[in-house]
């Protein structure tokens, strides 16, 4: 009998006001706790909100993680209000290109968190 191999564990990590404290000890709290639960099995997103969405996802980024931002989670790029998501994008993508670290192209993001796409759903 065939054996599948176990899924990887996708880990989102929220930090912000109303959820774990958006500091770099937590972030740290979470991913430790992930790796003791799952070994290396899982791979692992954070993102926050307010003012602290940058600075979390920069440390995220420096952990070896992914990272989500958007205006669902501050309305700033930095330290001025953002027009679009975009603006936070670019900012997270300058940081991590910085960081030497390569971004995923959409289609590689989609395959990475185990979604279908745009074209594939009925709405």
């Amino acid at each position: 009998m065939r054996r599948e191999l176990v899924p990887r564990w996708k880990t989102p990590f929220i930090l912000g006001p109303l959820g774990f404290p958006p500091t770099p000890l937590a972030l740290m709290y979470l991913c430790e706790t992930a790796k003791h639960y799952f070994g290396d099995n899982f791979t692992w997103q954070a993102a926050a909100t307010d003012r602290y969405q940058l600075s979390m996802c920069a440390m995220a980024l420096a952990m070896g993680g992914n990272v989500r931002v958007g205006m669902e989670g501050s309305l700033y790029a930095g330290s001025v209000l953002a027009k679009s998501n975009a603006d936070q994008v670019e900012k997270i993508v300058h940081i991590a290109k910085e960081l030497s670290i390569d971004i995923a192209t959409p289609d590689e993001a989609r395959q990475i968190l185990g979604l279908k796409g745009l074209g594939k759903v009925n709405y």
